[in-house]
């Protein structure tokens, strides 16, 4: 006898698939067979079965043969029926000590798997506290998103995004930074990283010039790229755009220098502007941190000086969450046909439902309560960490703390290795600043630390500062 079946089980939603072969009846076969499932790990530990009456329905048995079935393993501890909870598969064979079941193949214990290891503290920039998430009031956006979303919403995407986002981003981005937008001019990406991909090669080619410092993963984008990338020197005004030559493109955070902090003055945003309009150029303005602003005035972003030679580009890994994969691109009109064909004929990478929901917490005032509440909770954080330098490292100067998520701190010369060094001993991650610099810059910047103060949790910030003020070179 050889048959297998499939349980559709309406009762509890739940399938369930068996071969019955062997000697025996069929009573002796569904024995065996859930045993064999139980023991292969296909019938995981807590699992519920169909109910007697439904099984013996879906097998044509009688419904005495599989109750008869189901005492007898129960009765041998493989199954467990308690009132109210029906038939399940019963306790982990681990928590029967010593002894297993009747009938269950030994078992050889395996090794314990080493704990994990990694920091204590981890102080490194670029991400958001991750405990500070609006969960309830995304999860009351994706409700009205869900529940008023068009019927079209759930089929292919227009690879510009959704209309309702663009709108949104549009209004906000108006109001808030300056950026002359409109929602035909808006492509909606994953993330700053795939604007990169969506630009190079296929939209523009290099060479492209860059801050000296900056992500290494970005210049590593574009040399995958074929892109040459040419540094730009930096000083207290931002990058040094006077020394723009030859190159097509140029690409800035004009609004929080990453990662030295600062705006960029305001006479090389007007600068920059004259020379992409003289030459034919394109600005790429990264709005890094645009949000974040704790002791100047805001900002606004460049693009609003000539959204015909600047392409603003934003997301929401810092204000919300890198786990959301939205951004966005404010296109120079010729340019966004380029960028749509690039992208595809259908939206790959955003989600709709997300789309629609970051849509809802813009326009609903959500997402600027939260970062207002942000932009408190960063600054409070921002003032330990210089408080707590003041009192036990005076001698190490803080810079770039008047936005953003993060702190440089210069350090004596020849410093750096050893203090990331020691506060790798210390239980802190953390970066140097040399991380950040151009293979090919020529400037020289103090050595320093690059310090994010968003990402502890609030009960292990004060020990983090401390395991960091311990591992900071003497004065």
């Amino acid at each position: 006898m050889a048959e297998s079946w499939v349980n559709s089980a309406e009762r509890i939603g739940t399938d369930l698939h068996v071969e019955l072969s062997g000697p025996g009846g069929r009573r002796a076969a569904l024995i065996r067979a859930l045993r064999d499932a139980v023991r292969g790990g296909r019938l995981a530990p807590g699992t519920r079965l169909p109910p007697y009456r439904s099984l013996a329905a879906d097998l044509g048995m009688a419904r005495n043969t599989v109750a008869d079935a189901y005492a007898e393993l129960i009765a041998e501890g493989w199954l467990t029926a308690l009132q109210g909870s029906g038939t399940r598969v019963a306790t982990p064979l681990s928590q029967w000590g010593n002894t297993a079941p009747p009938g269950a193949a030994a078992r050889v214990p395996k090794k314990a798997p080493a704990p994990a290891r990694g920091p204590r503290h981890d102080l490194r920039q670029g991400t958001p506290d991750a405990s500070s998430f609006p969960r309830s009031a995304w999860l009351a956006s994706y409700r009205r998103a869900l529940q008023q979303a068009p019927n079209e919403a759930f089929g292919p995407g227009d690879p510009a995004g959704r209309r309702e986002l663009r709108e949104a981003l549009a209004e906000y981005l108006t109001r808030t930074r300056g950026v002359r937008a409109e929602p035909g001019r808006i492509v909606i990406c994953s993330g700053f990283a795939h604007a990169l991909r969506l630009l190079f090669p296929r939209v523009l080619r290099g060479p492209l010039a860059v801050e000296s410092y900056g992500l290494g993963f970005h210049r590593d984008l574009l040399a995958a790229a074929s892109v040459r990338t040419v540094p730009l020197a930096l000083d207290e005004d931002g990058a040094q755009v006077g020394e723009l030559d030859r190159e097509r493109a140029v690409l800035l955070t004009p609004a929080h220098q990453f990662p030295t902090g600062g705006p960029l003055h305001p006479a090389r945003r007007a600068a920059v502007v004259d020379w992409a309009r003289a030459r034919g150029g394109l600005v790429l303005e990264d709005d890094y941190d645009g949000e974040f602003r704790y002791d100047r005035r805001p900002v606004g972003a460049l693009q609003g000086l000539d959204p015909e030679r600047v392409v603003h580009i934003g997301s929401v890994s810092k204000s919300l969450s890198p786990a959301l994969r939205l951004g966005w691109m404010v296109l120079p009109q010729r340019y966004v046909d380029a960028v749509l064909a690039a992208k595809g004929e259908r939206e790959a990478w955003a989600s709709a439902l997300d789309q629609l929901t970051l849509a809802d917490f813009l326009t609903s005032g959500s997402y600027d309560r939260h970062v207002r509440r942000m932009r408190q909770r960063y600054r409070t954080r921002r003032d330990r960490l210089v408080a707590a330098l003041a009192e036990r490292a005076p001698h190490i100067e803080v810079t770039g703390i008047a936005a953003g998520l993060h702190a440089v701190l210069r350090l004596p010369p020849g410093t750096e290795r050893s203090a990331v060094k020691a506060a790798t001993w210390q239980g802190v991650a953390l970066d140097g600043l040399a991380e950040f610099r151009h293979p090919q810059a020529t400037m020289s910047v103090p050595d320093g630390l690059v310090v994010g103060y968003a990402t502890p949790a609030e009960h292990a910030y004060g020990a983090a500062l401390d395991a960091l003020c311990e591992a900071l070179p003497p004065g």
